[in-house]
């Protein structure tokens, strides 16, 4: 018997085990219990769900980079960044244009997948700690162009009185709407996500996560799937800024600092790399403990690095590991 054979067999045998289903179960119960009981909870608390459930939406854009093409990104809020001054500019009396939502959501993706095609052409010989230097720096020039060019971003002081959103005649303004908005995208680009990760571009990006020169010797074009994940991240983080923009109704470029590119990329080491199930794992730890923890204002940064050392010693590939995807959950789930 092959050591392949064995691992299946062992495998099969896990996921059989009635604990596993149980947990599954109770896991899946109390998510849908939780997604069911927020939209009767006091705005404030609504209001944490949505920043939870953006982060979410930002950490599967950045994990397709990271995550599946192995391609250390900390850059990716200047994506946010373009997404939410689309918004900011074409839906605010800044130049007097209001265009409708669903059209700004269009252009704002089209915009984010051209910046991130620019930001891959630039960075496509480079790995490493190199493509980390390299995207951490376009990351902060977006920032200081947002910051200075006031005629047009409105500098430090940004820009306010943005539209309400409205979809096909239904306004999406308040914390409750702003929600159900997110969840339906944030359901939407997962199952994308997930179906592109088994696709044959996402089996690419995964030989390109493991041996780039490997890759492009069995014949796969590494420039063209590198610059696939580039685009499709931004695309997703472009539309999250979106959403973000017309949630707060204001953007300024404090939204869009090197903190907020660092904590999605620890959501994504913490909950586990290429793992869309340990992305939501990592968000929660990382977006609502320190809400929980608020009360101890002046100690709660520090349990929460406690907490990440902690993590990061006893499951250093994730709280949710890279082998127990949503197809692994979901036999568990069936007893399969």
């Amino acid at each position: 018997m092959s050591v392949a054979d064995s691992l299946t067999i062992q495998n099969k045998a896990a996921t059989r085990r009635p604990g596993s289903r149980l947990l599954a179960i109770l896991v899946l119960a109390t998510v849908v219990a939780l997604l069911i009981a927020t939209p009767f909870l006091p705005n404030y608390y609504v209001r944490v769900v949505n920043g939870l459930l953006i982060y979410i939406l930002l950490g599967i854009g950045l994990n397709i980079v990271i995550g599946y093409a192995g391609l250390l990104d900390l850059g990716f809020v200047a994506f946010y960044a373009v997404g939410a001054y689309t918004y900011g500019l074409l839906a605010s009396p800044q130049f007097d244009l209001h265009l409708p939502f669903l059209l700004i959501v269009v252009i704002a993706a089209f915009l984010g997948m051209l910046t991130g095609i620019l930001l891959g052409v630039p960075v496509l010989k480079l790995r490493g700690d190199y493509l980390a230097i390299v995207t951490l720096g376009f990351g902060e020039i977006i920032r200081i162009l947002l910051n200075n060019v006031g005629w047009l971003t409105g500098g430090p002081q940004g820009i306010a009185r943005l539209d309400k959103a409205s979809i096909f005649g239904i306004e999406v303004a308040r914390p409750v709407e702003i929600y159900w908005l997110l969840l339906v995208t944030v359901i939407l680009v997962a199952t994308v996500v997930w179906r592109m990760e088994r696709s044959i571009l996402g089996k690419a990006w995964a030989a390109i996560r493991e041996d780039q020169d490997a890759a492009r010797g069995i014949g796969i074009n590494t420039t063209n799937a590198k610059l696939a994940a580039f685009a499709t991240s931004a695309t997703i983080g472009s539309i999250a800024g979106v959403i973000f923009a017309a949630s707060q109704r204001f953007v300024s470029p404090e939204s869009f600092t090197l903190q907020e590119s660092v904590l999605i990329v620890l959501m994504i080491v913490i909950g586990g790399i290429g793992n869309i199930l340990g992305i939501v794992a990592g968000a929660a730890i990382l977006i609502l403990l320190p809400e929980v923890l608020r009360e101890f204002a002046e100690w709660r940064i520090l349990f929460l690095g406690i907490l990440m050392i902690v993590l990061i010693i006893i499951r250093p590939g994730g709280i949710v590991p890279r082998t127990f995807g949503p197809e692994a959950f979901f036999r568990r789930l069936l007893g399969k």
